[in-house]
């Protein structure tokens, strides 16, 4: 059965709870009658809650603890997610392991948690500039893969998402080729130790927008995206989802 693509928007640390829920309906709207792609919104904690969708429409949180309850200040549990209504959480993502100093620990803790909560992670993987310029990337993947995975028998409702550091919010996009051998990179490590993960999908993050999106979703490899500022202009989240579309159409 082919895979249906994804297009999932990390909103990080935008938009008001009021302006969540206008958006969604405003890309509701521009999107009509999809039935190839699913779509992901992942808002602050915030907007967890008034964000109200259907299938192929889906929520995501940006973060999780770990633990069920307790005195840790600031944090949210992955029961408090799924409360409202979520399916998925980003984990691992560049800003919370090089701002916020997560460690490779941590992120595997929170991933046996998702798990744990039948709710589906989405873990972001990648390298940054210096390590793809000291040849570093498969290794720098792999190890992230392995230790992010680690003590965990069956990934089925895993995503995976790389998004190479040095093109979040810069500018700058990996090229097709790169893309492409990072993929096949990704792909080759989990076929390699976790059974039936064929169907896992393999998303490509790092200045997607509406102008290489066509280019991006038909390399091989890519099952979707997720996508940061460009998710945030309804107008500009909708053409990649509808650009997305049409490609599996065609």
């Amino acid at each position: 059965m082919k895979k249906k693509p994804i297009v999932a928007g990390n909103w990080k640390m935008n938009k008001l709870p009021s302006e969540g829920s206008s958006y969604v309906f405003e890309i509701s709207k521009l999107v009509k009658d999809i039935k190839a792609v699913e779509v992901i919104y992942a808002p602050p904690f915030t907007g967890l809650f008034d964000l109200k969708v259907k299938p192929p429409f889906h929520i995501a949180a940006q973060n999780c603890h770990w633990e069920d309850c307790g005195a840790f200040t600031g944090e949210i549990s992955l029961q408090m997610i799924k409360d409202c209504g979520a399916e998925y959480v980003i984990l691992g993502h560049s800003e919370r392991r090089h701002i916020f100093n997560e460690t490779d620990e941590w992120v595997n803790n929170k991933v046996r948690a998702v798990l744990s909560n039948d709710l589906k992670p989405i873990l972001c993987i990648g390298e940054t500039i210096e390590q793809r310029e000291n040849g570093d990337t498969k290794s720098i993947l792999e190890n992230q893969l392995g230790k992010g995975l680690s003590s965990i028998e069956k990934i089925n409702n895993c995503i995976i998402a790389y998004e190479p550091v040095w093109a979040i919010g810069t500018g700058l996009t990996a090229t097709n080729d790169q893309v492409e051998t990072a993929h096949e990179v990704i792909r080759n490590f989990i076929r390699k130790n976790f059974k039936n993960s064929n169907h896992i999908h393999i998303l490509y993050g790092g200045s997607v927008n509406s102008g290489n999106a066509k280019s991006l979703i038909q390399t091989k490899g890519v099952d979707g995206f997720l996508i940061g500022g460009a998710s945030l202009d309804a107008e500009s989240f909708a053409s990649i989802i509808n650009i997305v579309e049409e490609v599996q159409e065609n």
